[in-house]
This record gives structure tokens, sequence and C-alpha cells, in this order.
């Protein structure tokens, strides 16, 4: 049975699934929501929201009268207390859940607050981009009312004194609405969901494989990956499609999919549609609403309020923290093609939060945007700012040269002499030169970044490649205890992570 008919009335699916039309308009509409929701609560009385609320210019003022936070700050000034049990600190009543999140290099976890309101909009989120299907041409529609295989975290979350905490991906798997439960579209199922140990899930899934009819696909790539590989060799499969033939959609989020998309179609017995999603620990922020998009729209109208800072030497030092007060702009105030952090404020008691991430606006119209990276997952040692993104271009454009393929890498800036180099760690099983491949990767980011090239006839004396198996990349994310759901390989080191990963591999080598 389908979820809904692919041929849905434009009307109704409108209605479901409200255009874009004025960004303004709607992110106003929800940042007085929000104020006037929080307006009681300690946050919200110390910060005079009931002030901001009467003012003529909401926006500015909030901006005037409300300081931006990182996750420390927030956390020193207000989280602590939520945690503690206090109600009404910045949002209404006891917060029972908490996302736990370490991004990919703090050692320790981050709590992040979520409110059964956040659970219902991340979900009314994700029912939009399901109609956004609706206007997709030429999709399998046999796929659309098959199962969902989400490959998350475990829903048996850790007891507090007076919350749970886990994964985000386990706490909205363990808040499933109830019609969903229903149709029996929601696989492994609550029983496989709850298991903590990974290597136990997995095993389970492969079991159970054949008695489902699977349509879609949720998870990060590597993992999803692994899983597809022990199905494929538990029952001797030529590809995927031989076990679930209505396989049509995978929907991905938290990496750039591009370099797992050669391992991935080793797998298939035909093409997927993929569809990227931005679910961060804090919110499902921004969806691909459009088929072959190349950006993903920004969920404006439900209940995240977005202010953008440029992500330039004026408001982040070398580390990439940003500094106390920023320049902070609006969704209409923003230019296409630019990098900024993102900030947020949301029904989580989240308020001017920086969530690390990096965006840049594609299409101002659609308010369409691709992430670059990290605000702290960048390299500049010498000033050639490489981003995330560029990165990932470099990285590409050499497998795709070469005919190799690459599912992770990482970088490292190092001492070389009196001066610099990057190090850079790549995960394939290919036969590869790593001289070779450090020319190419050097070669594409002086083509795709200015200061890049500029620095490499300076300070920046060498680049230099170690090539790895994919395995060794994912032994050591499980040494960091960090296997399966949403845990990804950081895409730069430094600092601490750096020197345990480099204790890593020597010891790797002395086995």
């Amino acid at each position: 049975m389908a979820i809904f008919d692919i041929t849905l009335p434009k009307t109704i699916a409108r209605a479901l699934n409200l255009p874009v039309s004025d960004p303004r308009r709607q992110q106003m509409k929800v940042l007085k929501k929000l104020l006037k929701k929080a307006r009681f609560t300690e946050f919200g009385q110390q910060f005079k929201f009931d002030e901001i609320l009467l003012s003529r210019h909401s926006g500015k003022k909030f901006q005037q009268l409300v300081p931006t936070y990182n996750y420390e700050k927030i956390y020193a000034d207000w989280w602590y207390k939520t945690l503690e049990g206090t109600p009404d600190v910045c949002w209404p009543g006891v917060i029972k859940y908490f996302a736990l999140s370490s991004g990919t290099s703090e050692a320790s976890s981050k709590y992040i607050p979520v409110t059964k309101e956040l659970i219902r909009s991340n979900t009314i989120t994700s029912f939009k981009q399901l109609l956004s299907l609706t206007r997709y041409e030429n999709i399998p529609k046999s796929a659309i009312g098959k199962g969902w295989l989400m490959l998350g975290g475990s829903t048996q979350l850790q007891k507090g004194p007076t919350y749970f905490a886990g994964d985000l991906s386990g706490i909205q798997q363990k808040n499933i609405p109830f019609w969903f439960l229903g149709l029996g579209l929601y696989k492994p199922g609550k029983k496989i969901a709850r298991e903590k140990d990974w290597t136990k899930k997995l095993e389970e899934i492969v079991d159970n494989a054949p008695n489902w009819d699977i349509g879609f696909i949720v998870g990060v790539p590597a993992w999803l990956q692994l899983c597809i590989e022990k199905i494929i060799e538990r029952y001797k499969l030529n590809n995927i499609h031989e076990i679930w033939p209505n396989l049509a959609f995978y929907v991905h989020g938290g990496v750039a999919m591009e370099p797992y998309k050669k391992g991935f179609e080793k797998l298939l017995g035909k093409p997927l549609t993929y569809i990227e999603t931005y679910l961060a620990s804090e919110g499902f922020l921004a969806y691909q609403s459009r088929q072959d998009a190349t950006g993903m729209q920004l969920a404006i109208n439900n209940n995240i309020f977005f202010e953008f800072v440029p992500f330039d030497d004026s408001n982040f030092d070398s580390d990439g923290n940003m500094i106390e007060n920023p320049e902070a702009y609006m969704i209409h105030e923003i230019e296409e093609n630019k990098d900024y952090a993102i900030l947020i404020s949301t029904n989580a008691g989240a308020w001017r939060y920086a969530i690390g991430d990096t965006v840049r606006l594609i299409d101002k119209e659609k308010t369409e945007i691709i992430i670059t990276g990290r605000t702290k997952h960048f390299l500049s040692l010498v000033g050639e700012h490489l981003s995330v993104d560029n990165m990932n271009k470099a990285i590409q454009l050499a497998a795709k040269e070469l005919n190799v393929f690459i599912p992770e890498y990482t970088v490292a800036g190092i001492p070389y002499g009196n001066f610099f180099a990057h190090k850079w760690y790549i995960a394939t099983d290919d036969q590869v030169n790593a001289t070779e491949i450090a020319t190419l990767i050097d070669n594409n980011l002086k083509n795709i970044n200015d200061d890049y090239e500029v620095e490499r006839k300076h300070a920046l004396q060498a680049v230099e490649v170690e090539v790895l198996s994919e395995q060794t990349f994912m032994d050591f994310m499980k040494s960091k205890g960090k296997v399966g759901g949403q845990h990804k390989f950081p895409r730069v080191l430094k600092g601490k992570i750096l020197e345990e990963w480099q204790l890593f591999l020597k010891n790797k080598k002395n086995d």
C-alpha cells in the first residue's frame, strides 16, 4: 500500500508542502512564534523577549539583545540546568531527551536538548521531503509505499536522573509516528533498533533482509555500504536488487555522497535516486526538494530561525572559533556563493547557536544551500583557507582521473622543516601510487583555490599522501566507540584527535 498517491492533486501537495515565496516573512513569523513560546523562560526573561516582540524590527532587536552562543558557552550558562531537570530554562517544561553529539573531533559528548516540539518539527520536515517526490519525474512509483531501512543509533537510550540520552537518530526512531509504524514501513523494526551492539544489529539486519521489501535506505554511506555488502555476501547475490527489487531511493546526509557513489554502484542492479538531507542533532535544517538539485532547501517555515555569519578572518580566529560579537545576517540579507557559518534558534531552546557548519547559498529565490564544511574542519596553516568542499572536489577529481574508489580520507597540517606541509591519509583498496595521487590532489587544489595556489609557492612546502585500507579508517572509528549510526570520519585532523590517529597507525604497523 502506498503512503500517498504519487499523482496527488497539486493544490493539496502545495498545501502540505508550502512553496517558499517570501523567506523574510516566513522567518520573521518563525522567530516571533519561538519568542512568544519561550518568553516566560529564564532565558526569555533575561534577554527581554517581550521587548523584542513589541519592537517594529524584532529581528534586529533580537540580534541586539541576545548574544551568540557556541556549545560550551550555552551549556555553561544555561543547558546544564536542563540536564539537572530544571524546568523552563531555555524552553518551557522539563527536557526529556538529549542528543549525544561529539561531532567528529571533540573527545567528550555534547548534550543537545531535544524537545517533543523539535521531534514533531523534524517529523513534519521529513514528511514534506517525502511529499516533494510528487514533483520528481519518472520515479519508480512502486517504491513509494515500500519499507524504509533506517540505519541509525540505538533506540535503547541512556537513562539519566530526569532524561534519556542517545543519538538523535535513535531518539527520532523511538518517536516514529504511530501511523508510520502501523503501515509496517519502518525497518529494521523496534526490536533490532534497540540493539546497542553495532555488530549484533548488523547481523540481525542481514538475517532479516530476505523478509523485507525495501524501497528506501537511510543512513551514513560507509555503514550502509558495509551492511549491503554483508547481505550480498551472505546470500551470494550479484547485487542488492536481487533481494530488494523495489529499492529506489537513498536518503543521505552528513557527508558528501560523491566519494561513495562508485562503491555503491558496484552493489546495485539498477540506479538509485539520491536525496540529500541536512539533519543535525539540533534539528532538521534543509533537504533536497527537487530532482537532481545541487542544493538543499532550507526549512524556513518550521520552527528554526536562521542567521548567517560570514566565514572570514573578521568573524573567526585561526582555529575556527567565532568572535564574541560577529556580523550576523538574516536569510534575506545574505549573498549567493559566499560561505557563512550558520546560527540557529529552535523550539528546543537553542538561541543564536553556532552548530559549527559552514554553508553557501546557491539559489536565493529557492533558498537552497550546500554544506561547505565545518568552522573547525578547515586547513589554514599559512593562509591557504582550504574548506572541506575544496578537499572533496580535489579528491573526487583525482579518483576519477585514476579510476579508483576513495571512500574515506582525512588531512592534517604538519611541520616541514621551518615551514609546513599537508599530510593526506587516503582510503582505497585499489592499486594507487601515493606520489601520483599527491600530485593530482595538489594540482586540483591549485585550480580550485587561489589562496592555496599562492601559499604553495611560499610557506606550504609539500603535499604528502599515505594510502591506507578502508578497514583502517573503520577500525579507528571502532577504537573510539564511534560505530554505525551517525558517526563520520573527520575530514581534518587537529590537536588530540590527530595525536590519537598517529598513535593508532603506529601501533597498527607494529602489530
